[in-house]
This record gives C-alpha cells, structure tokens and sequence, in this order.
C-alpha cells in the first residue's frame, strides 16, 4: 500500500505494484468511490447546500448498487465498485461511514476535543482500513484495532501536515481543548499567527499521532505477502512527516512539509527493518 499524493485523500492506499493483482480492481473501485464523494464534499464552488443534495444523491446511487440495481449515475464509480461488492462481499456499512464522514465535512468546520475528532477519523479514515483488511482476508479484533489506530494516525498526520491549507480554508481540526490547554486562540490560527505556544499544540499533537501510529504497527506483521510490505511503507511515510513536521520545530502553520524523492531509502530501510517485536524501531534509528 502506498499513500495517495498528499495533495488529495491522502490517506488512502491506492493499487500499487506491491498489491496482489487479482485486489486491485477492488481496491481501485473503493478509492475512487471514496475520492469521488470527497470531490463532491471538498472541490469546486457549490454552496453547502447543493453539496448536501450531491452527497445524498451519490449515497442513495451506493443503495441501489447494493441492493443489486445497475448503476444508474456516475457508472464508472458505480459498475466497479457493484462488482467488488459482489466479488469480495464487501460491507456496505464502511462505505456509508465514509460518506458520511464527508456530509460532516460540508458543514463542521472545528472539533472541540479529540473524542470529536476520533469520531471523524473513524468514518472518514478507518473504513478504508477495514475494507482492505476483509480484501486481504485477515478478521480478527486485534487486526482491526491496529488498522484503526494506523489509519487514524494518517488521518491526523494529514492534518498537521495540512495546517498551513486547512486554516485557510477555515478548518480547526486542532481539537479546541487542546488549543485552551496550550493557550492559543482560533484567530491565531485562522491567521496564522505562529509563535512558542502553537509550535507547543503541534508538538503535541505530533505526539499523540505517533504514539496511535505505533501502536498500530505491528499489524504489517498480520497482513499476508506483499501487501503486507505495501502497509510498511504507509507507515514508515507517515512517521517520517512527522519526522519532518519535528525537525522543522513544529512550524507546520507557516509551510507544509512534504515526501521528497530522497526520503524514499530511508523509508525503505526503516520498512525493512521493523520487527515483529519492534515494529516502529526502525522509524527511530535514522
């Protein structure tokens, strides 16, 4: 598995090399089922309202496909993922989770502590997780909670990732209590304002996002084959933004750190060096 371009739903793994070639159709129809819903929550100029109506739509197009019915609208979202359904006996209840973890997008803008935020990443991020794991056939409680806890982890990466984009756009996903604790206001951050006490909030939240990210890890031990290696490297990409979100003393507000090509060995060593016992080692030792 490999992230999606940082520049669009990020934390999604998309059909790499690395996946088993008969997944990959499956795997293609539920990001651009998922993309194409966060093109219709994020893009464009449509009022909330109109975005709304559009997500209704797409969710009631998702009904009939389950049901059995030919895609009516959008056939090329819809007729490949009508046949991972099929083929894969998908659980339609992730899929509905996902969008409406997009309808929240519309009109929720700030999130007051992390149980808000948790909430929102468990629609919005762990689904993916769990669909990929009933692809690669692994069910069990422990796999799925690490999946949660992985696809969390990027989730909220993403978000200190994007502070610099998401502010502009009006977004807080910084929780408010986290913001009080630290002293530092929402116009500060809607104008960002940088200084020692928002680097301070980052650096928290950092914190808490690789200790969910290491505590997720182990699973690349549990997920089968290649795809297994794939989730090594979403792993050791997200801890080495955060690596970089560190080494630029948490100053995510004023420039967004990003994957450059030379980061690619040292992701790769770092993949090749987790253990079964020590998953995250290797995110520490270069």
């Amino acid at each position: 598995m490999q992230p999606v371009s940082v520049d669009h739903y990020e934390n999604f793994p998309v059909a790499s090399l690395l996946c088993p070639p008969r997944l990959r159709p499956a795997v293609a129809a539920i990001y651009w089922f998922a993309r194409t819903a966060d093109d219709i929550a994020d893009e464009g100029d449509a009022a909330p309202a109109q975005r709304l109506r559009d997500l209704a739509d797409y969710r009631s197009q998702l009904d009939a496909v389950v049901a059995g019915a030919s895609a009516a609208s959008r056939p090329e979202v819809f007729t490949p993922l009508a046949r991972a359904l099929r083929d894969f006996s998908l659980p339609p209840s992730l899929l509905r989770d996902l969008l409406s973890a997009f309808e929240q997008d519309v009109t929720k803008t700030d999130y007051g502590d992390r149980i808000e935020l948790l909430d929102y990443c468990r629609r919005s991020a762990n689904p993916v997780g769990r669909l990929l794991l009933h692809l690669y056939g692994v069910d069990d409680e422990t796999s799925r909670e690490q999946s949660d806890a992985i696809c969390t982890a990027l989730q909220l990466i993403n978000f200190w990732q994007d502070l610099s984009i998401d502010t502009v756009r009006g977004r807080l996903y910084a929780p408010r209590s986290d913001r009080l604790h630290h002293g530092v206001s929402s116009q500060s951050l809607l104008t960002q304002t940088d200084g020692p006490r928002v680097r301070s909030l980052v650096a928290e939240l950092v914190g808490w996002s690789r200790s969910l990210m290491e505590a997720g890890a182990p699973l690349v031990h549990a997920v089968p084959g290649r795809a297994g290696w794939e989730l090594r490297f979403v792993v050791q990409g997200g801890l080495r933004i955060l690596d970089k979100i560190e080494r630029m003393r948490f100053s995510s507000l004023q420039a967004r750190p990003r994957l450059r090509w030379f980061d690619a060995p040292v992701i790769l060593w770092r993949a090749l060096c987790m253990r079964p016992h020590d998953a995250t080692m290797a995110s520490k030792a270069t």
